[in-house]
């Protein structure tokens, strides 16, 4: 992927991820001709109405409940500065550089539909600041999400007319430092291009899209978690028979039942049909149930993502007949990001869920009368003298509880604004921000699960025999982890093994090294 051509109308996932995670430059992003020729003639349309004397909101008039207020043609460059000024008053610690990278490749992806009227230059220099490296410095709190995005990225839109902040190459400098040290010049701001710049969803699109990519991770990871618990304490494979699952026909159930199949196939640390023990609790019986569920929320998600990453949402929108050449300018209201901010309360809501059960599997293996003294007390040998595994389910549980609490949806808020004239809301921003929340908290407690699980697995060998073959997908689970973290025979400081194991969720580690060994039947 050494290139990647922006139209407007195919931007993916994949492409989203590649250019926030990549280095600035690889893979470079550049303007296909038909999206240039269209931004050219939308800028055109812009200029055409300005001489004929037309009032439009936002060129020839003020933001807002300032609707009404008309603006000379001597002041309309002005006011779109004047936007990027007074709308940079966001707070909180900056985004990281992956999701301002993202922020930047989605603005521009709207831009280039030729609908929002900025100038070819104008795009051109956003898209430089991807490809080599001037990354606005972005606060985090200050959208509604509605209106769109505006605070952040106004101050995203600092940047590009040399004013404001940006990181390069992890310095912060100023905009127009940041601009010089790459070679280029900041913009002087025309008609509309501070409203299109500011006006639209990019940063909760941005959260959302990363966000969804890496619930998506984590799925994985609680299948793998799960499957390893379960032979640890001992459990059977059975509630996973396909033609179970077949008789509720959800797909991602399906799919996820499947994956544990494979995940589990030729293990002998797992329970066969026992009369005196047919079922397991339903932290390890429900898994494709439940993460079947979290699948569902994950590909609505993502189902939500891609439409918005090739959705035009700023307002107002230039339209020009294609027969006729006449211009027209609609006001409507794709800037609101109630879709998006509907999608990420539900996945934050689902991944809450994925903690949960894993926190409770964890309360399984450290408690050896729910798990029928398959294991010792708290996983260690000594208890008593020895506290082993006890707190990491403390640990677990405070971050499942947070996770309860920032699993209330933001889109059920509104607060109005602007006179009241923008009298309902998102809070798009507030639920992607919940939603990354979660996902870190969800990381660390599966972290914690597969450490316990491994300690587990080590006290079954004692029971099993040393020759004894986990499952052919858990066995590699099972190996990377114990290349990072020992078999805990005496207390010893825990939190380093729980980080490392943690980056082996974060960086896809553990995933990789499992499925390439497993078919993985994950389908979106």
């Amino acid at each position: 992927m050494d290139t990647i051509f922006l139209d407007g109308a195919q931007l993916t996932i994949d492409q989203v991820i590649a250019v926030a995670y990549g280095a600035p430059g690889a893979p470079e992003i550049r303007l296909t001709a038909a999206a240039s020729q269209r931004v050219m003639r939308a800028a055109q349309a812009v200029q055409q109405l300005i001489d004929d004397g037309v009032v439009a909101y936002g060129i020839t008039t003020g933001f807002g409940a300032f609707k009404d207020r008309i603006i000379p043609p001597a002041e309309v460059a002005q006011l779109q500065r004047n936007i990027v000024m007074s709308h940079a008053v966001g707070v909180g610690a900056p985004f990281d550089r992956a999701t301002t990278r993202a922020i930047l490749l989605i603005r521009a992806n709207t831009l280039a539909r030729g609908h929002s009227g900025v100038r070819l230059a104008t795009l051109e220099l956003l898209l430089e600041l991807l490809n080599r490296g001037v990354h606005p410095v972005i606060p985090q709190k200050g959208s509604l999400g509605a209106s769109g995005d505006l605070a952040p990225l106004a101050h995203m839109a600092l940047v590009l007319i040399g004013l404001g902040e940006a990181e390069v190459d992890s310095a912060v400098l100023t905009g127009a430092a940041a601009l010089a040290v790459r070679g280029l010049t900041p913009a002087t701001l025309v008609a509309k291009e501070g409203l299109a710049l500011t006006n639209g969803t990019a940063v909760m699109a941005a959260l959302g899209t990363l966000e969804a990519w890496r619930a998506r991770a984590l799925s994985r990871v609680a299948d793998i978690a799960g499957s390893l618990s379960l032979e640890a304490l001992h459990g059977t494979p059975l509630a996973f028979d396909a033609r179970i699952h077949a008789l509720r026909p959800f797909p991602r159930q399906i799919n996820c039942a499947a994956y544990l199949r494979e995940l589990l196939a030729g293990s002998e640390f797992t329970r066969h049909a026992d009369p005196t023990n047919v079922q397991d609790a339903y932290t390890l019986r429900c898994i494709p149930q439940v993460h079947g569920a979290v699948r569902d929320a994950i590909a609505y998600a993502r189902w939500a993502m891609e439409i918005e990453l090739n959705s035009v949402t700023d307002n107002p929108l230039i339209f020009i007949d294609e027969t006729t050449s006449a211009i027209e300018v609609l006001s409507g209201g794709n800037f609101h990001g109630e879709p998006l901010a509907i999608a990420m309360d539900y996945l934050g809501m689902a991944m809450a869920e994925l903690g949960n059960i894993a926190e409770r599997r964890l309360m399984r293996l450290t408690d050896e009368a729910s798990n029928a003294h398959v294991l010792p007390a708290f996983l260690t040998q000594h208890g008593g003298l020895n506290s082993g595994f006890m707190i990491t389910q403390y640990t677990a549980a405070a971050l499942a509880t947070e996770n309860k609490v920032l699993a209330h949806p933001a889109s059920v808020d509104t607060i109005p604004t602007s006179a009241n004239v923008e009298d309902h809301v998102s809070m798009g921003v507030t639920a992607g921000l919940k939603l990354r929340q979660i996902n870190d908290n969800v990381e660390r407690i599966l972290a914690i699960e597969l450490l316990a699980a491994a300690q587990g697995i080590d006290f079954r060998r004692q029971q099993v025999g040393a020759a004894a073959q986990l499952g052919q997908g858990t066995r590699h689970a099972y190996a990377l982890i114990r290349t990072h973290a020992p078999f805990i025979e005496e207390d010893s400081i825990l939190y380093p093994f729980i980080e490392a194991v943690r980056r082996l969720v974060a960086d896809g580690s553990l995933v990789n090294v499992v499925n390439h060994h497993v078919a993985d039947t994950w389908r979106l």
